[in-house]
């Protein structure tokens, strides 16, 4: 039978390991000795009957009963985390949100969850991705980020809740100088055959590139082959220009120098844009950030797909049912 009053420290403990997997790296960022750190491990295991990582000479991994911890782990110590701040006259610790660019649907919502809880510090990131966003999420190392969920995997999308933010409208952005800069909307069918950049070989979004290639695959569009991972717009733009290809963005990107951005349409292809946060994570930057996406969606239509738009069934049937 598990102790009822299982120690926080310990809880610490065993999330550190399980989000480093490595003991030496888990003691350094806890401060304690590793003999500590390992003496409370195996004291957690005692108290629930269980290990809870399996350890080589090579590596550290969780067990499955590791594995069914780590969401109570962290719920735990969330509550906790609350409970200490609520009586102890200190605001709530940052909260670190991925907007994955600046200038886009995330970053509007994020400025109004600022207005809403001045009090507390929200902080951005711009990694790009929801990929890699909900990996790290996962890991405790982010807070919360927007992007297509129902491209993440099954297994990370469970331990993730979901708010639905907006129907995106897609959009092509152009160098200045190709054929079809000049039209004020692009239609897909005038795409069959153009190659079009959507993130190929980016393991970090990889959601957004196989949204991308269902929609080529129904117009006939050739997904751009993988560039090198570029990071930060200057080296982006260097990139995306030795290319030459355009780019599939959605109509609030910010627009690169030398580029221009047109709509696509017949159909409107959209971009389901969600924000997702650890389940059980309980924080006022959160409510705020849920709180500014129900203000924002409501004022902008954000949740009204346009007419004869596309998106495919699982992403509509996602976006419903957490609506």
């Amino acid at each position: 039978m598990p102790a009822p009053d299982t120690d926080p420290r310990l809880l610490r403990a065993f999330l550190a390991v399980a989000e480093e997997l490595h003991f030496t790296r888990a003691a350094a960022r806890l401060f304690v000795a590793q003999q500590a750190l390992s003496r409370d491990i195996r004291r957690l295991e005692r108290e629930l009957g269980t290990e809870l990582f399996v350890r080589t000479t090579r590596q550290v991994a969780l067990t499955p009963d590791g594995e069914r911890l780590l969401p109570y782990a962290r719920r735990v110590l969330d509550a906790h985390a609350e409970l200490t701040g609520a009586f102890s006259g200190s605001p709530a610790r940052p909260l670190l949100v991925d907007l994955n660019s600046e200038g886009a649907t995330a970053a509007r919502v994020l400025e109004r969850a600022r207005e809403l809880v001045p009090e507390c510090e929200l902080m951005a990131r711009f990694e790009s991705g929801l990929t890699w966003a909900a990996a790290e999420i996962l890991a405790g190392r982010l807070d919360a980020s927007f992007g297509r969920a129902a491209g993440l995997r099954p297994a990370v999308l469970a331990q993730l809740s979901v708010q639905p933010v907006r129907y995106e409208p897609m959009a092509l952005m152009l160098p200045v100088s190709h054929p079809l800069a000049g039209r004020e909307v692009i239609a897909l069918s005038e795409l069959s055959g153009e190659t079009v950049y959507a993130g190929a070989g980016n393991e970090r979004t990889l959601e957004w590139t196989d949204l991308a290639a269902q929609l080529f695959a129904a117009w006939g569009i050739v997904l751009a082959p993988p560039i090198p991972l570029a990071v930060g717009v200057a080296e982006f733009q260097r990139v995306m220009s030795k290319a030459g290809h355009p780019v599939l963005a959605v109509v609030d990107f910010p627009t690169l120098p030398g580029t221009v951005l047109r709509p696509l349409v017949d159909p409107v292809p959209l971009s389901p844009v969600a924000l997702v946060w650890r389940k059980g994570l309980q924080h006022p930057g959160v409510d705020a950030l849920r709180n500014a996406t129900d203000q924002l969606a409501h004022a902008q239509g954000w949740m009204v797909p346009p007419p004869g738009s596309w998106l495919p069934e699982g992403d509509l049937s996602l976006m419903r049912n957490c609506s």
